[in-house]
């Protein structure tokens, strides 16, 4: 197998300790202000910024620089009402068939249930697709690797890229997803990783008021 090419680092940026510590605590500050939101309003976003965070979300880490993702980004009202439909659907099964009791309750302080109006109402939609699979021009398969954990946190980077442009998400994950390939014309090998919700919040968006746990209770230092 061909080795690939190396070159000199040269984009590495040092900082003095003062100013890393200045900067870590300024983005723990912006990141706290983040939250998930359900309620959007129909104000439109440019897709340059759409463009210029899915851009950023390219630059994740992953398994043998497979990059195995795709993106599909959904602004046509039509798309987002069947997609809204297969949603609410689905979600219908699972809030009043398929879901443990333990399960319901976990979610009930949150308010939510099976109808998903933000699925029409915010500008965007973003559908994430993992790719476990590529195919050849010549149809033979090549394996990606630790595809859930890449995309994963190619994921997490589109969200804080967003947060950061000014705009708000809701992770929205209905379960099967397999819908969106049929909606969205996606091939086999691509499974559903979630639909990003994306826009400017509505005015009078509330949001549950919960607590994120203290350092102590998520990290150890050893």
């Amino acid at each position: 197998m061909p080795q690939t090419r190396r070159q000199p680092y040269l984009d590495y940026q040092e900082y003095p300790p003062a100013e890393m510590r200045r900067r870590a605590a300024e983005f723990y500050a912006e990141m706290r202000r983040r939250r998930t939101v359900r309620d959007f309003s129909a104000r439109p976003v440019a897709r340059k910024i759409i463009e210029n965070c899915l851009k950023a979300a390219g630059t994740a880490p992953n398994g043998a620089n497979m990059q195995p993702w795709h993106f599909v980004v959904v602004s046509n009202p039509a798309v987002k009402k069947e997609i809204r439909e297969a949603a609410e659907k689905e979600e219908a099964a699972f809030y009043h068939h398929r879901a443990p009791e333990d399960w319901l309750a976990a979610l009930a302080p949150l308010g939510t249930d099976a109808q998903k109006p933000f699925l029409e109402t915010a500008p965007f939609l973003i559908a994430v697709f993992a790719q476990n699979y590529n195919l050849t021009p010549d149809g033979e398969k090549i394996k990606h690797y630790y595809v859930s954990e890449s995309v994963g946190i190619a994921t997490g980077i589109l969200i804080t890229a967003l947060h950061h442009a000014g705009l708000a998400t809701l992770t929205h994950t209905p379960s099967p997803m397999r819908f969106l390939n049929a909606i969205l014309r996606r091939p086999e090998n691509e499974r559903p990783f979630l639909l990003l919700v994306v826009g400017y919040p509505a005015d009078d968006v509330t949001v549950p008021a919960i607590n994120k746990k203290p350092l102590e209770e998520i990290a150890t230092f050893v």
